[in-house]
């Protein structure tokens, strides 16, 4: 007995030793020669310092197939669960040294395990991906393999969050369960996403394109909007997933974790009086409203290299994390296209999921014009926006900086879609259109018969800006709240958002609703 336990302890400590060893030296020296880390290496990083622990090291795939390959202890990814600043959750990491960190069979069920367990306790999960695609050895059984994973993500989506690095190459059927996760991280030059390669691409449509042209960080983090963040690297990638997962809460029965940063809650910035120029059609940063109101004047922004005329992030506000949504004057002067409304649309339903404050700063002059857009969908588009904030029950509040004009204005979260609170600043200008606009349109007789057409059209627009384009006449009708002082921005904000921390969301009876998508 003694003998046989002595054996099965020499063969535990073998199996362990090559699951440690990955692909062995020569597949990793060449990980490392592309300017990647190898899957143990990212979960050092990632996770806090001694809290892995590995599920399913002694697992193997088949070994078997269509053609034969070596089976391997770890079966290509490794899973498991460890802490991020003192938080649960679980990971699984992909491991290309070994079979191309293809996913069969054995491999799909590590994961999916890990998937289930994350659920049950209400973990975030985290995958990094880096892998060559299905396991073509097995066939369909790594295609059903697929399928268990998207199943997962759909029934954890908005129950606990989701997060996918995407560290290699990442194509076929394996890009649509990132896709599906709450945000995805990829990095400069050694990631790819695609659902048909560069051979592919030549042989249908005889056309010569690299992986990073056709899928590679930059194309999906400006132009796709498949990426949420770009590193230049795998290890300020894995910083940046520690410092996202301090904003969120675990699941979506619980709340974000206050974060005291010693900044005053009734701290005022008296530049915010002056940051709107006195001429309306000059543009200003928002991002300097966005860090002098949050706390320690940090914020990760959301998609930063997607639809730029519209900016998401997470911050937080006397210590509370807030999703925050605001208009940027200095692209587009703001205005509403398709990118820029999925984009907030998806960012509104994630924090609602979890139960995150939203604020909406608006400076919008109204949706973007032109054949382009309507052809595009602008329709569609800014009705994901307008349903995203009219469905969403976590406490919302709004400011207007400056221009709210039109369709554009109701749907930045205004009180006619039941936002809970709406302040203005003295230079709001609530309107149905621009002053020009509006004067052509009302006072077209006067202007066509006037001597000066000009002149007569110049003292019709001061005529409406006085009457029409202030907040005063907005508030009068209990449309907005309050006039607020612009350096009291962040005052008025946190001790909202106090009071609305009690606020019972109500829902309407029934299975889902069918938003525009």
């Amino acid at each position: 007995m003694v003998e046989i336990m002595h054996s099965n302890i020499l063969e535990l400590h073998e199996l362990r030793e090559n699951a440690f060893a990955g692909g062995g030296t020569k597949r990793i020296d060449i990980q490392h020669q592309r300017g990647k880390l190898t899957a143990r290496e990212r979960l050092h990083l990632l996770l806090d310092e001694g809290s892995f622990e590995e599920i399913d090291i002694l697992k193997v795939g088949r070994g078997e197939g269509v053609g034969s390959y070596e089976s391997h202890p770890g079966d290509g990814v490794i899973t498991g669960h460890g802490k991020i600043n003192g938080r649960e959750v679980f990971v699984f990491s992909q491991d290309f040294t070994v079979v191309g960190g293809s996913l069969g069979e054995g491999h799909s069920q590590k994961i999916c395990k890990v998937m289930d367990l994350a659920q049950q306790v209400g973990s975030p999960i985290i995958g990094l991906n880096d892998s060559g695609g299905a396991r073509i050895q097995e066939g369909v059984d790594a295609l059903a393999a697929y399928g268990e994973i998207f199943h997962r993500n759909v029934h954890a989506s908005g129950v606990i969050p989701q997060i996918s690095c995407i560290m290699g190459p990442c194509a076929g059927g394996a890009v649509y369960s990132p896709s599906m996760t709450d945000f995805v991280f990829m990095v400069d030059q050694t990631s790819h996403m695609f659902v048909t390669g560069p051979n592919v691409v030549k042989t249908v449509i005889h056309k010569d394109i690299t992986s990073e042209e056709l899928g590679g960080a930059e194309v999906h983090a400006s132009k796709s909007g498949v990426a949420q963040f770009v590193y230049p690297n795998d290890i300020l990638c894995l910083r940046a997933v520690r410092q996202l997962i301090n904003y969120l809460p675990s699941n979506n029965k619980q709340k974000a974790p206050i974060l005291d940063l010693n900044d005053p809650p009734e701290r005022t910035d008296l530049t915010l009086d002056y940051l709107v120029p006195p001429n309306p059609n000059q543009s200003y940063d928002m991002n300097v409203l966005i860090y002098s109101i949050l706390d320690g004047a940090e914020f990760l922004e959301v998609q930063p290299h997607f639809a730029g005329n519209i900016i998401c992030g997470l911050g937080r506000l006397g210590g509370q994390t807030i999703g925050l949504v605001a208009n940027q004057p200095a692209v587009l002067a703001g205005a509403l296209d398709n990118n820029a409304s999925f984009k907030a649309a998806r960012f509104v339903r994630f924090c609602d999921a979890f139960n995150i404050p939203l604020v909406c700063l608006v400076d919008v002059p109204g949706f973007m014009p032109g054949p382009e857009q309507e052809h595009g969908g602008i329709i569609r588009h800014g009705a994901k926006l307008l349903y995203a904030f009219t469905e969403a029950t976590v406490p919302r509040i709004t400011v207007i900086v400056r221009k709210a004009y039109g369709g554009a204005y109701v749907v930045m979260n205004s009180k006619h879609i039941h936002c809970d609170i709406n302040y203005a600043w003295p230079t709001a200008e609530i309107a149905v259109m621009g002053a020009r606009g509006a004067s052509e349109v009302i006072y077209r007789r006067e202007i066509d018969k006037a001597d000066d057409p000009e002149a007569k059209l110049n003292e019709k627009m001061d005529s409406y800006r006085t009457r029409f384009m202030n907040p005063f006449v907005a508030a009068k009708r209990g449309y907005i709240d309050d006039v607020i002082f612009p350096r009291t921005t962040r005052h008025r904000l946190i001790r909202t958002l106090q009071f609305l921390e009690s606020k019972k969301p109500g829902r309407p009876d029934r299975k889902h609703g069918n938003i525009p998508l």
